[in-house]
């Protein structure tokens, strides 16, 4: 016999029917079992969090993708289901892009005054090269000038014989020196020979005079033409000889004395070949 439902037991059941009906029905054990997916989710996005956060200090420092925007629209959809968290990945991203931006000024601001250094240094590397090349042309040209003038003076060596023109002292030699005083050029042209005054003057070798004078520098002096040389023998006391007179190697033709630009008595002995000077030691042999 079946047995006979109470009306709260009606109730009751109705009211299941009608939550299957509407798909309402709920199952406690599943509940329970959803609530703890869930946690474990939330658990394992934040181990995931902080392995991000770990990564992008890393990756930071070699390149700048880790904060472009592609990669922060990957963080917020990851981390939108916890704002905290997506917070303290913002001002973790804010503190290091600061340490950075500071880390990148400082090293503009190397980078800047080691080119200025390296610009300074460059500049004065050129222009002591500059220099030193400069130095090494004047050289080469004295240097093969010098030479010219060695192998000029073995040729005329070899063609025309010489002797010294006076007893004395050489006070000053060829080429460039230091005088004591503004009235002598630094430049000279010849060798000076000390000796007193009025000691006698001979020919250093046969020649003709083509010119007697007592202007100018030289003061009292001859020019005596000697095949292609022409020899000067300056400062002199008195002159013995004229114009287009013959001389022969040996011969008096005048007196040592202080005239023109000089400041004692001596004889300035000169050779030129052409417009070329010719240091009269390698000629002379002193």
């Amino acid at each position: 016999m079946e047995r006979v439902m109470s009306v709260e037991e009606r109730i009751k059941r109705a009211e299941e029917i009608y939550s299957r009906r509407n798909g309402q029905y709920i199952n406690t054990s599943k509940n329970l079992k959803n609530k703890k997916t869930s946690s474990v989710k939330k658990m394992i996005m934040q181990i995931f969090t902080c392995l991000i956060v770990y990564l992008a200090f890393y990756i930071f420092t070699n390149s700048n993708y880790i904060f472009s925007q592609e990669f922060l629209n990957q963080i917020k959809t990851s981390f939108s289901h916890d704002s905290k968290i997506y917070e303290v990945y913002l001002n973790t991203k804010s503190y290091i892009q600061q340490k950075i931006t500071s880390k990148s000024g400082n090293n503009m601001e190397t980078i800047e005054e080691n080119s200025i250094e390296t610009s300074e240094e460059k500049e004065e590397n050129d222009s002591y090269k500059k220099i030193n090349n400069n130095e090494k042309e004047t050289s080469k040209k004295e240097i093969k000038k010098e030479s010219k003038m060695e192998t000029d003076a073995k040729l005329i060596k070899k063609q025309i014989s010489f002797i010294m023109p006076v007893k004395g002292k050489i006070s000053s030699r060829f080429g460039w020196r230091e005088p004591s005083t503004s009235k002598v050029p630094k430049y000279h042209t010849g060798i000076d020979i000390a000796a007193k005054k009025g000691t006698i003057i001979r020919s250093a070798t046969n020649g003709k005079i083509i010119q007697v004078s007592n202007k100018g520098d030289y003061g009292k002096h001859y020019k005596i033409k000697t095949k292609d040389l022409t020899i000067i023998y300056a400062h002199c006391n008195k002159l013995y000889l004229k114009k287009n007179d013959k001389v022969k190697q040996g011969e008096k033709i005048a007196e040592v004395g202080t005239t023109g630009n000089s400041t004692g008595p001596h004889l300035h002995f000169e050779i030129r070949k052409g417009k070329e000077l010719i240091d009269p030691q390698l000629i002379l042999n002193v």
